[in-house]
């Protein structure tokens, strides 16, 4: 069967791919430490699935309103007001089974053929994928070591053209654990403001920050009604299996957004979005402590990594990334690329990592290399697997 040629320029989730030839070797016998999956490896907590039982119960089980439940969206209209320090009502809100589709809905809605669209790179693949099966023309921003994972405000300003339509952020940032500092937010803010640019701002890592509180563009004067932020509940409270994202949107665009949601998925699953509102009223004891414990693991792989030869690692600042800067270890080895490195750590080391292609082509100039680990598992699981990496990397037996 014939497909459309439009399917020829969509991407894929390199994770997943490392996901099953990791199931794979492992259903053949081989012991495997994996970093690979940005996955918390925290269960829901028992106050939020308790009430996701109780909606089905109570027969939460038929459909609604395909921009969400009105209490789910209040609640999040609270919950955005309250952490984003703006105004968000209900009508703002649009929720989505899982926080994918605000990313899909949000490039259909508003983006030609032939728009640019800025995105960040290294980055969440999807973004690049989407752009590109519309026919927009991506284009990347570096996500520089040398900023700590940030952006070079200076060199976003000259890639900035009449054609460009939407400026990408994600902060804290999947691969790498970087942070957006207020005062390049509020740069960002003024360029999108001069050229009349959206800003689509990923904030799905927002309850995962380490040192001070999360800063959002969107709080940023003027900056409300031109900023599209992606939200959800996956990685706060540990739902990924749950499939319940959100996007906060101006009314007009809402609407449209909604209207894409009854033409693709009808509505998210109504006990899904009951188990949502407890997670937002109920006690945040179980998230406050998870992100806690990240922090805490985020010092004891950066440390292990830090001690491998030809490895450096910069402390992440947000979700349970770390990416590391493997170029004098390739070269140690006789390795061209990061890939041939992942794939030597996965079958000589017994350790599951992705490569930096996994997160987008290399940009223009860039001739570091790096891998990127997921440190959303046990200490016992980190320090054995910093222990076969160093083994692996640097030759000891």
């Amino acid at each position: 069967m014939q497909t459309a040629k439009r399917i020829e320029n969509l991407g894929t989730e390199n994770a997943f791919k490392v996901l099953a030839e990791v199931n794979k070797l492992k259903s053949q016998g081989k012991d495997i430490v994996s970093f690979a999956i940005g996955e918390p490896d925290f269960n829901t907590p028992e106050n939020i699935k308790e009430a996701g039982i109780k909606a089905i119960r109570d027969n939460y089980t038929h459909y609604n309103p395909s921009a969400g439940l009105p209490a789910l969206r209040e609640e999040i209209a609270i919950h955005i007001s309250k952490t984003r320090k703006i105004k968000v009502d209900p009508d703002e809100v649009v929720v989505t089974p899982g926080g994918k589709p605000i990313i899909f809905f949000s490039i259909f809605a508003l983006i030609n053929p032939g728009d640019e669209v800025i995105y960040p790179n290294p980055g969440f693949p999807i973004y690049e994928s989407l752009i590109n099966f519309i026919d927009a023309v991506a284009v990347p921003i570096p996500i520089i070591e040398e900023k700590n994972f940030s952006i070079d405000v200076n060199y976003l300003e000259s890639i900035i053209t009449p054609k460009t339509k939407m400026i990408i952020l994600n902060s804290p940032h999947n691969p790498t654990g970087g942070v957006i500092e207020q005062k390049d937010l509020e740069a960002i803010a003024e360029l999108a403001i001069k050229h009349n640019i959206i800003i689509f701002s990923d904030e799905i890592y927002s309850g995962i920050v380490y040192d001070g509180e999360f800063n959002s563009i969107a709080s940023i004067k003027d900056m409300k009604e031109r900023t599209i932020i992606l939200d959800g509940f996956s990685k706060t409270y540990s739902m990924t299996g749950w499939r319940i994202g959100y996007g906060i949107f101006n009314r007009d665009i809402a609407a449209h957004i909604a209207n894409l949601g009854t033409n693709s998925v009808s509505c998210t699953a109504t006990f899904t979005q009951i188990a949502a509102i407890e997670a937002l009223k109920g006690p945040q004891d179980d998230s406050i402590k998870m992100a806690e414990v990240f922090k805490k693991r985020s010092k004891l792989i950066v440390d292990g990594l830090n001690d491998i030869k030809g490895v450096s690692c910069l402390y992440p600042k947000g979700a349970f990334y770390v990416f590391p800067n493997v170029s004098q270890a390739c070269r140690n080895l006789g390795f061209e690329s990061s890939v041939e490195l992942q794939q030597y750590l996965l079958h000589e080391g017994g350790v599951a990592v992705l490569p930096r292609n996994s997160f987008g082509v290399k940009n223009k100039g860039e001739k570091d290399e790096y891998i990127r680990l997921s440190y959303a598992t046990g200490e016992k699981d980190i320090i054995e697997g910093i222990s076969r990496m160093k083994k692996a990397i640097e030759g000891k037996k």
